[in-house]
């Protein structure tokens, strides 16, 4: 019997995905490698003690460009008239053969985002995972976007995924031989929410 239907995808989980259309310049290298004397343990990596990385002239042109992004992700999730997205905090993540990154969400934060400094595609990944609660739990004879409790991105150098701050993630252990170097940022926005006559209004500087 041939059967005509279609699913739609309602409510989805918008994740951005997209990369530095250049190579990194040797001043924002050598900043990379300088913020690696200054960090403190993760659960099971290293980040930098220093959380507005971005904010620092090294990284001024990087933060334009991450900014034009975080942007185009806010106009897909909400087309706010008088809003607009800042950077509230970025650090690096420097994890080592056999490390990971624990799984976790980011508070406090409407968006959050990777930038990949130095990753390898055949070995690092980011996954993602679904917390919705399922009552029901019968065997899955096949995998998909709708059904799968988590799913995985292989990311590579220069890559960078936007995502929403409640969405929980992990770097699974890692293999291969290269140092993974990231660069993870929150974001929240300022202006002006609601209505005055509905009573919801808002202000945020």
């Amino acid at each position: 019997m041939n059967l005509e239907y279609k699913i739609d995808g309602i409510f989805p989980t918008p994740v951005y995905i997209t990369k530095l259309s250049r190579n990194y310049s040797t001043q924002e290298i050598k900043f990379v490698n300088k913020c690696k004397a200054d960090v403190h343990k993760n659960e099971g990596n290293v980040i930098t003690n220093d959380t507005h990385l971005l904010d620092k002239l090294p990284f001024k042109k990087l933060k334009k460009e991450i900014l034009e992004h975080l942007k185009e992700y806010y106009k897909v999730i909400c087309s706010y008239k008088d809003v607009e997205p800042y950077i509230t905090q970025s650090w690096l993540n420097y994890t080592e053969p056999n490390q990971f990154h624990h799984m976790h969400e980011h508070p406090n934060s409407m968006v959050s985002g990777v930038l990949y400094i130095d990753a390898d595609s055949k070995n690092d990944s980011i996954r993602f995972f679904n917390n919705y609660y399922k009552r029901i739990k019968p065997e899955i004879a096949t995998w998909n976007v709708f059904n799968s409790e988590s799913w995985s991105y292989p990311v590579m150098t220069k890559d960078l995924i936007i995502f929403p701050s409640s969405l929980t993630h992990r770097v699974d252990v890692k293999k291969g031989t290269n140092l993974r170097i990231s660069l993870a940022f929150n974001s929240f926005i300022k202006g002006k929410l609601g209505d005055t006559k509905k009573i919801t209004e808002l202000f945020i500087k």
